[in-house]
């Protein structure tokens, strides 16, 4: 459709506000264009994206139109899908109250019942629920780690991981059919005032608000987990951690699992409470070093060496350590994992728990540092895409086949899951195990970047950088599209001295090795290339599914860390000068 008749579309319909008509008069033309050239895109991740009036933005008319076609996905599945329902969750954003809240009443009046949050709870605990209330389906409504001006709507399948591609496309479908406008609601009075504290309370026929009882329940699952309960009974009251949730969902169900754990946290209480402004950071992302920094000023007045953080939904983890000079240092989602991994082989190891079977997963942009570690414990690796699903799908296919025991999955974006009781990232339970990793190195006199240097001594400085490249304009999405075209097309022998022995494009799925010859690529297809260069090291580029971005990866190791950060300095350097 052309933009001006969508815009005025909008501008006529008597359901927008007289506010929001205000704002739409006062558009340029570029604004209108930026707003109604298309909808948002919806895909395996549901939509994320600015909140404001338009068609490609997030808004109640977006949210109503994405529910109503998962609404109509459902009821293709019969009266049992329609009676399992659907578990709807949301954080501490702008408008996320509203829009759960929305999607609750679409939902309801097109007969599904709906198992709807009575506060913010974060992705993890809406993925558990999904399971354990049989759910076939669900909604968090969040835009993760992104800057206040965003707003998102992720949708899961019944195993609690994001929805399959087949199903989304689906849904898309659905979705293509509604229009923005005349959408049935059920009438029912709601507001996140009212539903607070309640707990399997209906609300119509169809809305159930649920709270406790579920908290319970995924608590006690993630208490199962713990490796080194005496250390932490030991060592848990005194040692010195900082927690900050950055003004998002994290803040009860981190400081609850601790509590219940026995693991004294201090919490930085100028971020303790949500905000949607997120007014003591740049952005609420802990994988930057300013978003950490009052947590770290906290540690340096009570003497901690360990600042935990979550972003908004707590689906993500950032950590700051103090290393052997005491200063404080921020560490990777790469690091973060395979710490995570050594401490979860070597206590399993050392209890005589870990299975002959037992497999760790990662993505295929993660760092090969957790192939090695893994090994020596006797553990298998699996490569998965990019996208927590695929990790998810890793675990329902074992626990169907008892081939192998999932043991730990991680990808280079600060997400984690330990355990099986969710099928997506869950920074509640990596805060948990960290905490607990701490007591226990505590306990034998070891410390988290002692355990690091160790791991980089055995097996070589591993460094791995990325790094994305945004195309502006209504056109950005085609200028990406050719560069990446431009790209498989080039001809890769060696890249700043290092020898290519291998191009994996992973959307004709073939791995094309230096002497022509070719091998199948197992993996689904998927948008992304991946150079294998020699002595391990790898360049991977791939397009954001939802925006005009060119993300690019570099992996290199060598004895040295300035060896390596040099080399994969050069390596990004030379990638991004192919998408200029």
């Amino acid at each position: 459709m052309d933009y001006q008749l969508s815009f005025k579309q909008w501008l006529e319909n008597d359901e927008v506000a007289q506010e929001d008509k205000a704002r739409l008069r006062a558009l340029s033309e570029e604004e209108k264009k930026e707003m109604f050239f298309a909808p948002l895109e919806f895909g395996t991740a549901g939509m994320r994206g600015v909140l404001d009036v338009g068609e490609n933005r997030m808004n109640i008319f977006t949210v109503r139109r994405a529910t109503k076609g998962l609404a109509d996905y459902i009821n293709t599945l019969g009266e049992e899908a329609r009676k399992r329902g659907v578990v709807i969750s949301y954080d501490t954003r702008k408008f996320s109250s509203e829009f759960a809240i929305e999607s609750a009443k679409v939902l309801s009046a097109n007969g599904i019942n709906t198992h709807l949050f009575e506060d913010v709870r974060p992705v993890p605990v809406c993925s558990f629920a999904i399971r354990h209330l049989n759910a076939v389906a669900g909604i968090m409504i969040t835009a993760s780690h992104n800057p206040k001006i965003y707003n998102g709507y992720k949708v899961y399948g019944d195993d609690g991981a994001q929805m399959s591609p087949e199903s989304t496309d689906k849904v898309v479908e659905f979705i293509d059919k509604t229009p923005y406008f005349g959408i049935n609601t059920a009438e029912v009075k709601m507001c996140a005032g009212c539903i607070k504290g309640k707990d399997n309370v209906k609300f119509d026929a169809h809305i159930t608000v649920i709270g406790k009882s579920v908290d319970d329940a995924y608590f006690a699952q993630l208490e199962k987990l713990s490796l080194s309960p005496e250390a932490v009974k030991s060592h848990g009251a005194n040692v010195r951690l900082v927690y900050t949730p950055i003004h998002g969902s994290g803040f009860m169900p981190v400081t609850s699992i601790l509590g219940r754990m026995g693991i004294k946290v201090n919490v930085v209480e100028e971020q303790a409470k949500p905000d949607t402004e997120f007014s003591t950071v740049r952005v609420p992302n802990p994988e930057e070093a300013d978003t950490l920094r009052l947590g770290v000023e906290l540690a340096d007045k009570i003497g901690s060496d360990i600042v935990i953080g979550t972003d908004p939904d707590a689906d993500r983890m950032g950590i700051a350590i103090r290393n052997d000079k005491g200063e404080f240092i921020l560490l990777n989602g790469n690091q973060i994992g395979v710490l995570l991994c050594n401490y979860i082989l070597r206590r399993k190891s050392e209890t005589g728990k870990l299975p002959q079977n037992g497999a760790i997963v990662k993505t295929i942009v993660t760092t090969e540092l957790a192939r090695k570690l893994a090994a020596s414990f006797g553990v298998e690796t699996f490569d998965v895409l990019t996208g927590f699903k695929f990790i998810g799908e890793k675990i329902k296919e074992w626990e169907i086949s008892g081939q192998y025991e999932y043991l730990f999955g991680f990808e280079e974006s600060y997400g984690s899951l330990v355990g099986t009781h969710a099928r997506d990232k869950d920074a509640v339970v990596a805060s948990m195990m960290f905490a607990e990793m701490v007591c226990y190195l505590d306990s034998v006199g070891e410390s988290v970047y002692g355990v690091l240097q160790g791991i980089f001594e055995k097996f070589g400085y591993f460094v791995e950088k990325s790094t994305s490249v945004t195309f502006g304009g209504l056109d950005g999405m085609e200028k990406m599209r050719n560069i990446m075209l431009q790209l498989r097309a080039a001809k890769y022998t060696e890249i700043e001295g290092t020898k290519v022995l291998a191009v994996s494009d992973f959307v004709s799925r073939k791995k094309i090795n230096a002497d022509g010859s070719e091998e199948d690529i197992s993996l689904p297809k998927t948008n992304a290339l991946k150079l294998h260069l020699e002595n391990g090291d790898w360049i991977c580029v791939r397009p954001s599914g939802t925006e005009p971005k060119l993300k690019f990866y570099v992996a290199t190791s060598k004895a040295a860390k300035e060896d390596a950060t040099a080399l994969a300095d050069r390596y990004l350097a030379y990638m991004r000068s192919l998408a200029q």
